[in-house]
């Protein structure tokens, strides 16, 4: 009998600050609470499937019957990027954070990548990719430079004009940087971030890509495709998991394309599992403390998911989460350390409260449970619990 899973990860959509959140600097963060508190924020599908029912939301109304289960889910790894949060969905508990560096590189690193690409380097700090590119863009047009910078989080990035380095050019010195970037200074990604336009106008474009480390352990997509189940990405999954068991990448140019990517594939017959990312909510909102435009596409969210959800086959489960957090209000523009949202739903899912999952990774054994592999991940399974007899 054909399975077919649907997880879509909310890329930064916390629910609320979690107990260690202080060690993280990120005291009192809560991204839907702040979306919530938007003018006009309604999100009636969502609300449906009891997201204002999980544990710790105290300020909506909720859901006289649900239609969905839900829950929230702690992050048991070390840290609160997209790489860590996604590895855990998927199985794999990160017990030492990756490494990040918010006084930039070292100038060991720098130097072999100047080496070998044939380029200087500009910045090298932590900064906002918007303001990277506006503040550094005209002597990278000037000089040939490339713009290196990282954030927060365990990234390297490097952000070069598409007329002056074409993105296939700019994706090769990624590879390069990948290289170099071993051992004790193996960060999570390498971010290709191109960018067009003149001084002071300049945007960034759709061409951005990932170039993750490999899954140090066995994933849940490692699972599936080893018993032959399809795995579909759609998004940056492809590359957050260094294309590790998956056959095609689906790289998408906003969440409205995501959406419509995993719209089109709920059409196909596949055996298997579906995983969406929708990264506009952390890139164009979170990281840019744009808390209207946030609340703006969880709303265009909600309205895809009321005509998603009836395309869904008998057999069919729906499970939407996130990866970390990325509060639109805090002073700081990067992730936020806060549980995520679990929300499952399907024709053979019961409706209970899942209360506070202990680590992500409930949900990759969930899954790996619901295809009926002899999983070795980490995690629990909740499949007894929302699963009609």
């Amino acid at each position: 009998m054909t399975k077919r899973v649907f997880l879509i990860v909310l890329d930064s959509v916390g629910i609320g600050e979690m107990p260690d959140a202080a060690a993280y600097g990120d005291e009192g963060s809560n991204t839907l609470k702040v979306c919530f508190n938007q003018e006009g924020f309604a999100v009636p599908n969502m609300k449906k499937l009891g997201l204002f029912n999980i544990d710790g939301i105290d300020y909506a109304e909720k859901e006289a019957s649900p239609s969905g289960s839900y829950g929230r889910c702690a992050e048991m790894s070390k840290g609160k990027d997209t790489t860590t949060g996604h590895w855990e969905i998927c199985g794999i508990i990160s017990n030492k954070p990756l490494p990040t560096y918010p006084d930039g590189f070292p100038e060991e690193i720098l130097s072999e990548f100047s080496k070998r690409t044939g380029r200087g380097v500009l910045c090298n700090k932590p900064y906002s990719g918007t303001q990277v590119i506006e503040d550094y863009g005209k002597q990278h047009l000037e000089s040939g430079d490339l713009i290196v910078y990282t954030s927060a989080d365990s990234v390297f990035q490097i952000a070069a004009h598409e007329d002056l380095v074409p993105p296939e050019k700019l994706y090769e010195y990624c590879e390069i940087a990948r290289e170099i970037l071993k051992g004790e200074h193996s960060v999570g990604r390498v971010i290709a971030r191109p960018f067009e336009g003149d001084y002071p106008n300049f945007k960034r474009t759709s061409n951005r890509h990932d170039f993750s480390l490999v899954p140090p352990k066995t994933t849940l997509i490692d699972e599936l495709s080893e018993k032959g189940f399809d795995v579909i990405p759609v998004g940056k999954i492809y590359d957050i998991f260094a294309g590790k068991s998956m056959k095609k990448s689906n790289p998408t140019k906003s969440n409205s394309h995501g959406m419509e990517l995993t719209k089109n594939f709920a059409k196909d017959d596949f055996n298997g599992l579906c995983f969406t990312n929708l990264v506009d909510f952390d890139m164009m909102f979170g990281h840019r403390n744009n808390a209207k435009g946030y609340a703006e596409a969880l709303m265009e969210f909600d309205r895809w998911l009321g005509d998603f959800i009836n395309t869904l086959k008998d057999d069919d489960i729906l499970m939407i989460t996130a990866d970390h957090g990325c509060d639109p209000l805090t002073e700081s523009t990067d992730h936020s350390r806060e549980y995520t949202p679990l929300l499952v739903y399907g024709k053979g899912v019961r409706s209970v409260n899942l209360g506070t999952r202990k680590s992500f990774a409930d949900i990759g054994r969930t899954i790996a449970d619901i295809f009926e592999i002899n999983s070795k991940i980490s995690g629990e399974s909740f499949k007894k619990e929302i699963i009609k007899e």
